[in-house]
């Protein structure tokens, strides 16, 4: 099939834009992820006796393929990053449908990594297609747009877990089935819907390590080991300490999604309107106080309307992170985005591949230090952001003097 430029693609219909397929991809993953995610506490401690232990090295299994995203410079070598995306999508499909089948440590192991394949895979390919077709003046708001689909559709998934988990006793296997299968089958159809699009600017396919986007990948470290303690700890608080069931964690994931398709666009507008670094550090310092007020949970004996209160505005906060894929695409090369967005993804990994197992073994001496661990991460970050400058462009990376002078600000 002859590849389609993305000029040309603009007399499609509305449909079968480019635009148009990142739109289904980012509905199609969050069906399968997130009902996973929902799941997950439940499952594991019902099915396997996890404990604050076992579940850190379950997430640091499933970090691995973040840790090697690198490689997605090797497989664009023969595959299109399109079809990649694609591919990757059925794998997470498939794998989650497979999730129950295996309830023992050694196979939620397992099945854990083969899914990860999927998702981190698929997110590194995500990313650059997002950099490479969208507009730069308009990709705040777009990516906004995009947050919000996807949160749209994680808002369907929950809802029907929450209206139908106690009301037909269902199984972690059927539900497990049904999302991973519809991820795969959307992403299958999307395979024959959509020509292949070509973007303006050929990738370099090989590894790039650029000494001026080094704030981009100190910022994308600190995130990825920020995150980590957020998406194992979190929400392993919620059932371990409070007994949520698998609808009630399931209705406050609910929650956080209609506030976020809501708020998502938000976002996006305030990146456009005040500039990365002033949204970043806004992000930061709200992380900071949040992870501060977690560990007061367990300080103070803090009850669990302000754990799940928490919870919501912790997501919040996290929908700015778009502001750092917009900081790159407005500092990096056009030919870079495909190869930095796999070595960024790989960097933002490293602490994700052992942090969650060591903060596993603190979190049954101390579960309010791990929190406090992360706000001192969030705090590095806020510090960091500081050097992102107000127009940030190719010579202009940082405030420390970058590699030409830099515009008034």
């Amino acid at each position: 099939m002859k590849a389609i430029t993305l000029k040309d693609a603009q007399h499609f219909p509305l449909w079968r834009r480019p635009i148009a397929l990142l739109f289904m991809m980012a509905i199609a993953m969050p069906i399968a992820f997130s009902t996973w995610s929902a799941l997950l506490n439940n499952f594991v401690i019902e099915a396997a006796n996890f404990d604050g232990s076992d579940i850190g090295w379950l997430h640091t299994v499933r970090e691995i393929p973040g840790f090697l995203a690198v490689g997605v410079i090797a497989i664009i070598m023969f595959m299109r990053e399109q079809v990649l995306g694609l591919v990757a999508l059925i794998m997470l499909g498939i794998a989650t449908a497979m999730t129950a089948w295996f309830p023992s440590m050694g196979g939620i192991l397992t099945i854990t990594m083969l899914s990860s394949i999927g998702f981190h895979y698929y997110e590194t390919v995500n990313q650059s297609l997002q950099l490479q077709w969208i507009d730069k003046a308009r990709a705040p708001q777009m990516l906004g747009w995009l947050l919000a689909a996807g949160s749209g559709a994680t808002l369907v998934a929950y809802g029907l877990i929450v209206l139908t988990w106690e009301a037909f006793d269902l199984s972690y296997n059927l539900v497990y089935m049904v999302s991973g299968g519809l991820t795969a089958l959307i992403a299958l159809a999307c395979f024959f819907i959509y020509p292949q699009f070509d973007a303006p600017h050929p990738q370099l396919k090989k590894m790039i390590l650029r000494k001026r986007y080094w704030l981009y990948y100190a910022l994308q470290f600190m995130a990825g080991a920020r995150r980590q303690i957020f998406m194992v700890f979190a929400g392993f608080m919620m059932v371990e300490r409070f007994g949520f069931e698998v609808h009630e964690i399931t209705a406050l994931y609910l929650i956080n999604l209609v506030v976020n398709i809501f708020v998502a666009p938000l976002m996006g507008r305030a990146v456009a309107r005040f500039g990365e670094r002033n949204t970043l550090m806004f992000e930061y310092m709200g992380l900071a106080l949040v992870f501060l007020a977690y560990g007061g949970i367990y300080w103070f004996g803090w009850g669990v309307l302000l754990a799940a209160t928490l919870y919501v505005i912790d997501h919040i906060f996290f929908a700015l992170a778009l502001a750092l894929k917009t900081y790159f695409q407005k500092i990096a090369a056009p030919g870079d985005i495909a190869p930095t967005a796999a070595v960024a993804f790989t960097i933002n990994h490293i602490a994700a591949v052992f942090l969650p197992a060591g903060l596993g073994y603190l979190w049954l001496v101390s579960p309010s230090a791990v929190f406090i661990v992360a706000a001192c991460m969030a705090l590095v970050s806020f510090g960091l952001a500081l050097l992102i400058p107000r127009h940030p462009e190719p010579g202009n990376e940082t405030r420390l003097g970058g590699f030409a002078p830099q515009p008034a600000e």
